[in-house]
């Protein structure tokens, strides 16, 4: 299904889904008029990145070849995205081999980002888990999708007036605060539960002007009548969702249902598709490519999921590297049923300390 949502101001998150008919289209108002609550649509597919994704599934027929020659990859981009969970780490388990791969990396000049969409923590927080596990990685390296969520309000001017109710974590908080966003909700509305009485009506602040989700631990159903309260009666409430994923790592151990259950619970009270700013959205892409002065095709995504990491390499127009060792195995990439093809996959990112040593 087309992702589609309101006003479509700059640094708007892109789908890869292909673009609508034009009677499917409206003018779109300003996102807090206040005028109407019956809310225009514009497709979430901006034409530049449309046309990349394009472009990138031109050349997605052929099967993803198996990396061999780890030092071609690396002298034909500037920079380097990983993806942390199942790439960097498993929960809080360091995945063997990464302090040398990045180590290797930067002998060579390359530039690493660190993109995940776990909005659990802040930036500052995930700094904070890389150090606790031996990796020296700067904080203007990480971007996590609450980072995300906050960098796309400052990029459409979200009226300073204006609050966020927050279906997720401190991480969205945190970052939220330091954007200089009121917010409300998040994990003190954890314990808040619904007395469901003949009567019993549930108020809430007519100021929300955007409710944002994502992976939430203390996830009730009084936070989803609140949301979908301020969605469905607040005119102009954006509905932005800090990714979709199905599944993520909480601990080695197994997967565990990833914070798109959490959206799916919103958007199935509100009927209304939600602004995704997480991967496989090119707005994160679009933002480094802006901050670092970088063009999309000197980059090379690295990841363990083909809906999201692959996706959003594709979908701003870099190379691709799939790693086995996290959510995908080889047998799904290889599937009929599989449409996603990365460039290149590979067994883990330490793979380039011995392809390399093959090559010598």
């Amino acid at each position: 299904m087309l992702l589609q949502v309101r006003a479509s101001p700059a640094f708007l998150p892109s789908n890869s889904s292909s673009a609508p008919s034009p009677s499917s289209q409206a003018p779109a108002p300003s996102a807090f008029s206040g005028k109407s609550t019956r809310r225009p649509v514009v497709s979430l597919a901006s034409a530049p990145s449309a046309s990349r994704a394009k472009a990138r599934r031109s050349v997605m027929a052929a099967a993803a070849a198996k990396l061999e020659d780890a030092d071609a990859l690396i002298d034909s981009v500037e920079t380097f995205i990983f993806d942390c969970d199942g790439v960097i780490w498993k929960g809080d388990k360091l995945i063997d081999g990464v302090p040398e791969t990045l180590d290797l990396l930067r002998s060579k000049g390359k530039r690493l980002v660190f993109v995940t969409n776990n909005s659990t923590k802040s930036r500052k927080q995930y700094g904070k888990k890389f150090e606790t596990l031996g990796l020296s990685v700067d904080e203007e390296e990480i971007f996590a999708s609450s980072f995300a969520a906050a960098a796309y309000l400052q990029s459409i001017d979200f009226p300073k007036d204006k609050k966020v109710y927050v279906i997720g974590e401190e991480g969205i908080q945190k970052e939220l605060e330091l954007a200089g966003f009121q917010y409300l909700g998040g994990p003190t509305d954890g314990d808040k539960k619904i007395e469901l009485k003949p009567g019993y009506y549930m108020e809430h602040d007519k100021d929300v002007g955007a409710v944002v989700v994502g992976f939430d631990r203390y996830f009730n159903y009084y936070k989803v009548q609140y949301g979908t309260l301020c969605i469905r009666e607040n005119p102009g409430c954006l509905f932005i969702a800090t990714n979709r994923d199905a599944v993520t790592h909480l601990t080695d151990a197994q997967e565990w249902a990833g914070g798109g259950s959490m959206v799916g619970a919103i958007l199935g009270s509100t009927k209304q598709e939600p602004l995704v700013v997480g991967k496989p959205s090119t707005f994160m892409m679009d933002y480094l490519a802006k901050k670092f002065g970088i063009t999309t095709s000197q980059i090379c995504m690295v990841g363990d999921r083909l809906d999201t990491d692959i996706l959003f390499g594709q979908n701003g127009g870099c190379k691709t590297l799939l790693v086995l060792s996290g959510v995908t195995s080889l047998q799904t990439l290889q599937s009929p049923d599989n449409s996603i093809q990365p460039d290149f996959y590979t067994n883990q990112i330490s793979d380039f300390l011995t392809l390399k040593a093959a090559t010598v």
